[in-house]
């Protein structure tokens, strides 16, 4: 039963399994509404060019891993003292150290509107803050300036920092979960248009090239924007939401 090499449990496979992993593609049809040549009797009998792909290609072993390293990398610096994360799978091997200005937008929409409107060039760093658990509030998916960066040709040469979320989908230098979030006071919302922000992704690296104390200084500065909700739910929810790296918990202000 070669197809319990590939059952992640380390169980024996079921017997509707192996059926299915012994049709083949052809002409007759089975009882199960397939359309099969024959079955075969193991699924070592099946070939690369039979099945469309290689079966041994799915679920690997570990000698045989897609990479290295995981899908996902925690990333720390200047600028996520607390962390930040990135979906490595999907970053260019070009785009794994990236260092350039930051393209500053304090919403999503904001955002997209400013890429759409040639606000973003090559090698600008795309920052998009407070959308994180309590400035959005909600930490929603920066699904509209990714696509646009996409849509663009922009997604080679552009880094996107949010202290906001990306789907499982995203693609490209995408770095989001950035704690503390702007909302919290967090070093993302001391950026300012043209600051450099360098990304080192093989050494976890995410930094702001400000001085320390520019940054002391800016943080003195700083104030809260005004909710985006005064009333309701959504205003109890920003007043108490923690940022990305403690699960956007509701904890009691006090």
């Amino acid at each position: 039963e070669n197809i319990a090499e590939f059952d992640i449990r380390g169980q024996a496979a079921a017997k509707e399994a192996l059926e299915l992993a012994a049709v083949t593609a052809g002409r007759e049809r089975t009882n199960k509404g397939m359309v099969v040549e024959r079955r075969a009797s193991s699924v070592a009998e099946l070939d690369r060019e039979q099945l469309g792909f290689d079966p041994y290609d799915c679920i690997r072993e570990v000698e045989n891993a897609y990479s290295r390293e995981g899908g996902l990398a925690i990333l720390y610096g200047t600028l996520a003292p607390r962390g930040a994360v990135v979906k490595t799978a999907g970053v260019r091997p070009d785009m794994l150290c990236h260092r350039g200005p930051a393209v500053i937008f304090e919403s999503e929409t904001e955002a997209y509107a400013g890429i759409v409107n040639g606000k973003v060039k090559p090698g600008d760093v795309v920052v998009i803050r407070y959308e994180g658990p309590k400035g959005a509030p909600g930490m929603q998916e920066m699904l509209a300036p990714t696509t646009a960066l996409k849509g663009m040709g922009l997604d080679s040469t552009v880094a996107l920092v949010t202290d906001g979320r990306f789907s499982g989908g995203t693609a490209g230098a995408c770095i989001g979960h950035v704690s503390p979030e702007a909302a919290a006071g967090g070093p993302i919302a001391l950026i300012e248009p043209g600051d450099i922000v360098e990304i080192d992704i093989p050494k976890r690296k995410l930094n702001l090239c400000v001085a320390e104390a520019e940054l002391a200084e800016r943080a003195k500065r700083w104030k809260a924007p005004p909710p985006r909700y005064q009333r309701g739910y959504l205003a109890r929810y920003t007043s108490m939401a923690t940022s990305a790296d403690t699960g956007a918990v509701l904890r009691p202000r006090g």
